[in-house]
């Protein structure tokens, strides 16, 4: 289940790239890459996965990727519907973890930001306060090419050093031992149970998309992503239900069964094994903060 490795482009005059992305739909290419990255959705909502975390994103997410940290974002389906009024917005700034060099990182006072780069290893997700103040120093970088481009940065990796509301994302992720040739194996994988998770999924069903044997691929799947595949697809029909609930407002026998739950009992055991609530209880808490 190897990531693709790809080359983030930077201007051969600037030590960090930054850059605003209006596309169709987000990133739907499992993938990593040596640069930390710092993404602002500006517009867009959809499914996420970072490393073995599998979330829903939304217009204002601000999230932190470590190096390497295999990542994924799939759209909803209303942005591959052509629509001329709808596209996706982000902005994306990319960074060497040693970009401020060896001797400048080990100073008492950057330890916070060494901690940061750490911990961005399992992807990290900001709110309150420091994600605004980010949010507003990176629509400023865009159109600053200035001197003053590298004490922004600065400025930035503060802020989300000393900020209080950062959730994990993930677990480590290791990325040794993968098979070099396993690109697209992922890629089909998720890809299709994306498009058909609402429905039921066989092991035969997905093993052929995958094109190996339904023992191999449970014995694959599982090694690569620490979860089975009934766990991931569990985590995917939950992720949507507690979506449809925050939004839609339906009833939750109708979610359950959009969600791709065939079983009432079946769908509010698992999602309170997620969440640790019940689908009202769920519904009624972000009620609340609405």
């Amino acid at each position: 289940m190897k990531p693709q490795l790809i080359k983030v482009p930077r201007a051969t005059q600037q030590s960090y790239s930054i850059r605003r992305d209006v596309v169709l739909y987000f990133y739907d290419r499992w993938h990593y890459h040596p640069e930390i990255e710092l993404v602002l959705i500006e517009q867009g909502s959809g499914t996420q996965f970072i490393g073995d975390s599998i979330q829903n994103f939304q217009n204002g997410d601000l999230l932190l990727i470590g190096p390497n940290l295999p990542h994924y974002w799939r759209c909803d389906d209303k942005y591959f519907e052509g629509r001329e009024n709808l596209r996706a917005q982000a902005t994306v700034l990319h960074f060497l973890p040693d970009l401020f060099g060896e001797t400048f990182m080990e100073l008492p006072e950057n330890r916070s930001i060494l901690d940061l780069f750490q911990r961005s290893a399992t992807g990290l997700k900001f709110s309150g306060i420091g994600k605004n103040k980010v949010s507003q120093l990176m629509q400023d970088l865009l159109v600053d090419n200035g001197e003053n481009r590298v004490l922004q940065l600065l400025q930035i990796l503060n802020i989300l050093a000393s900020s209080t509301e950062a959730t994990s994302l993930s677990n480590q992720f290791n990325l040794k031992g993968y098979d070099s040739f396993d690109t697209d194996r992922i890629n089909k994988i998720y890809q299709y149970t994306l498009q058909n998770f609402q429905k039921k999924i066989s092991i035969s069903e997905i093993a052929d998309i995958a094109n190996i044997s339904q023992h191999s691929f449970c014995r694959y799947f599982k090694s690569r992503s620490r979860k089975t595949y009934s766990q991931f697809l569990i985590e995917l029909r939950i992720g949507h239900a507690c979506k449809l609930l925050l939004e839609e407002r339906l009833p939750v026998a109708q979610i359950c069964f959009e969600s791709g739950f065939n079983n009432f009992a079946n769908f509010n055991k698992s999602f309170k094994s997620i969440t640790g609530l019940s689908p009202l209880q769920y519904q009624k808490k972000a009620g609340s903060y609405g």
